[in-house]
């Protein structure tokens, strides 16, 4: 007696989805169109015919055999129709694209069409791709780009211009694909749908699936007289200049959306759109956080000492005072409202924030020696 379950490498209490995967791998590996053992292949499937259907499994987990009501009982797959339980399938050794008919009594290789039943096995077990719609099919691609700002655009928004290169309408048939004053007829093939129905026999039976009309590329109509330029394709190559405002606040890693800028579709079909992510330089005196900006201005020992006021540069580029107070310490950060980054909603400005830093005098005259002198005496 065969063991299924140790043929598809699976345990006794697996279950029909482990069962599946188990068949779902082996068969593309033994499959014989691909390389594989031809024997094996079959074993594969007479195992998974058994464990993939309840009632026989249990038959077999019960008696070790299955037993059908037309076929009488039955050791296991006998090379008979193993979907003889009803499911509408018809199963064949011959050839089933001969004249005259399946012949039950052909070689077990006659006929076999291995491409067609490795189209069927990805139509089940979805390995085929799905069929594409129109849109799917004309729509022009997305484009993704990066641009890089200063600090200082971000402060107040930016308009850019730059030329971009990418699929254009054709412009002597203005996308359409034909010749000027030449028609656009229906295909004959597909009757305008786009799609055709293929009917593909295998040895498990006839598979009906939709497809992508070959004549017509999907789009369910065919130029009369091809474009000279663009061959029909209504677009090809080319170079298009583009304008983009770039909002104030805006960060690094935003992207900007500009619709229909993208490449252009085929045949008239709507363009893709260009999406834009912003990168912000950084800044040799300013660092970002947020919205908040950040500085680091050194001062005297005297400064901090007696307190001061100092000037301090901003993104505007106008020097703001700011007032050190007495006995500040290296470190210390003063706030300045609003002399941030705009918000992008528009509304408002965050916050800089300066820290301030105590410089100790690494060489002094003899007169600043002579006053440190003094100062260290007084216990300063």
């Amino acid at each position: 007696m065969k063991d299924y379950y140790n043929i598809l490498g699976v345990k006794k209490n697996a279950s029909q989805d482990e069962i599946r995967k188990a068949f779902h791998k082996l068969a593309h590996k033994h499959h014989p169109d691909k390389g594989g053992d031809e024997k094996k292949f079959k074993e594969v499937n007479e195992a998974y015919q058994i464990l993939s259907d309840k009632n026989k499994r249990a038959q077999y987990d019960n008696f070790g055999r299955v037993f059908s009501a037309q076929d009488g009982p039955s050791s296991g797959w006998d090379g008979q129709n193993p979907f003889g339980d009803g499911s509408g399938f018809s199963w064949s050794w011959g050839n089933p694209f001969s004249d005259d008919g399946p012949s039950a009594e052909a070689g077990p290789t006659s006929g076999w069409d291995f491409e067609d039943l490795g189209d069927m096995f990805g139509d089940i077990f979805g390995f085929g791709g799905d069929v594409k719609t129109k849109k799917d099919v004309r729509r022009g691609r997305d484009i993704n780009i990066d641009m890089e700002i200063s600090l200082e655009e971000v402060l107040s928004g930016a308009n850019k211009k730059f030329a971009l290169s990418k699929i254009i309408v054709c412009d002597r048939c203005k996308g359409v694909g034909a010749e000027p004053g030449t028609k656009i007829k229906e295909c004959f093939s597909c009757r305008g749908t786009g799609q055709v129905q293929q009917i593909k026999r295998t040895i498990f039976g006839s598979f009906t699936r939709v497809a992508v009309c070959p004549e017509c590329k999907g789009e369910g109509h065919k130029p009369e007289k091809p474009c000279n330029v663009c061959r029909g394709e209504g677009r090809l190559r080319g170079k298009e200049e583009i304008e983009i405002s770039i909002p104030p606040g805006v960060d690094t890693n935003q992207e900007i959306r500009m619709e229909g800028r993208g490449e252009a579709g085929r045949k008239g079909g709507k363009p893709g759109n260009l999406y834009i992510r912003i990168l912000v330089r950084n800044h040799p005196v300013f660092a970002r956080k947020g919205d908040d900006l950040y500085i680091s201005l050194p001062i005297n020992f005297s400064q901090a000492a007696l307190g001061d006021e100092i000037e301090a540069p901003t993104l505007e580029k106008k020097n703001i005072i700011l007032k050190v107070p007495e006995g500040a310490e290296s470190g210390k950060v003063l706030r300045i409202s609003g002399k941030g980054v705009p918000h992008f909603s528009g509304y408002g400005r965050g916050n800089m924030y300066v820290e301030l830093i105590v410089k100790t005098p690494k060489r002094m005259t003899r007169k600043q020696k002579e006053l440190m002198e003094r100062l260290k005496e007084e216990g300063i």
